[in-house]
């Protein structure tokens, strides 16, 4: 079972896809499925990550707060602003631009912490920033869609925060109390809800997808397009301002990795709960979902091999100095 869960974890993102494409050309595999079932479905990937959080995560915050600081200054002003200025330059329809804002206004996703540990990255900071992103989300998330998009519609920001603590705050909460009266269930669970929570993301996108399989393909090529500028640009610019403020390589993995990769998810979320009337506000969160875990996976490779070379090359200039 375990071999079977590595399997799941490890091909996240071609899972993703394969759900993604089905939907899309057999929209009645996931029609039948309410939308109203993705809150639910979210809510239990973030009880998932409730169960997976510690109490050493979160005195990261306290022991490097400057690192968490400029984490998660990056994670709410580049994805939110490059949302904006993608969303401008290529003049999209209010609906789709709507849903990019969505994406680029929500937290760090949790797929982020298995990416940075497949890059190799500083795995205690990404934790620590999503872990911290997460609890700001009920108050920044509202605030930046509302000054990003507030012109376009109207946007219910007390509605968001609630829909935020009751759809991500609520679970985590829950999760951890878990982690702190039932230590040993927990523990065991633990290591099979990397492969659970692939599987629900996948559902979210079938469900999304299927829903919206006409439209999306009559528009879908230029929001395909933005969506992964979005991303490509959010994983380059979080690493290129930790190579700015000189931090070690792992760190600046780490920090590209949470920057560019959102949760998309809670972003289609919002999109169905408060944004009904623009239904293919829901679009760009579906796609994104697909997209970062593809993106994830080829940037862990590469950053593997820019961390392995830096290392060899220290040993070396280490091994000339003491010869």
């Amino acid at each position: 079972m375990r071999k079977v869960c590595d399997f799941i974890a490890r091909w996240m993102g071609l899972i993703v896809l394969l759900v993604a494409v089905l939907s899309l050309l057999l929209p009645n595999s996931f029609s039948r499925v309410d939308t109203w079932t993705i809150n639910p479905m979210l809510g239990v990937i973030m009880f998932g990550m409730g169960l997976t959080l510690s109490p050493h995560d979160f005195h990261i915050v306290l022991k490097r707060p400057k690192d968490i600081l400029v984490g998660c200054l990056a994670q709410f002003t580049v994805m939110p602003l490059l949302a904006w200025v993608l969303t401008w330059m290529f003049a999209l329809p209010k609906e789709l631009a709507l849903g990019v804002i969505l994406v680029g206004c929500c937290p760090g996703g949790t797929a982020s912490n298995v990416i940075t540990y497949l890059a190799k990255g500083d795995l205690a900071l990404s934790v620590g920033m999503t872990a911290t992103s997460t609890l700001l989300a009920p108050l920044l998330t509202p605030m930046l869609v509302w000054l990003m998009a507030g012109t376009m519609v109207n946007v219910d920001t007390l509605g968001m925060l609630q829909s935020i603590v009751y759809v991500v705050i609520a679970p985590i909460i829950c999760g951890l109390l878990c982690q702190r009266f039932i230590p040993t269930l927990t523990s065991r669970v633990v290591p099979y809800l990397p492969a659970f929570s692939s599987i629900v993301i996948a559902l979210v996108v079938g469900i999304i997808v299927s829903h919206n399989a006409d439209r999306l393909l009559v528009g879908g090529l230029l929001v395909v397009l933005v969506v992964m500028t979005h991303n490509l640009l959010g994983l380059f610019i979080g690493y290129l301002l930790g190579r700015v403020l000189q931090l070690p390589m792992p760190k600046s993995v780490a920090l590209s990795i949470e920057v560019g990769m959102q949760n998309s998810g809670l972003a289609s979320s919002l999109a169905v709960l408060h944004f009904a009337a623009y239904p293919l506000a829901t679009i760009p969160g579906a796609i994104f979902s697909v997209w970062h875990n593809i993106s994830g996976a080829l940037a862990a490779k590469l950053f593997q091999r820019l961390i392995s070379s830096k290392t060899q090359d220290t040993d070396m200039v280490t091994e000339q100095q003491g010869s």
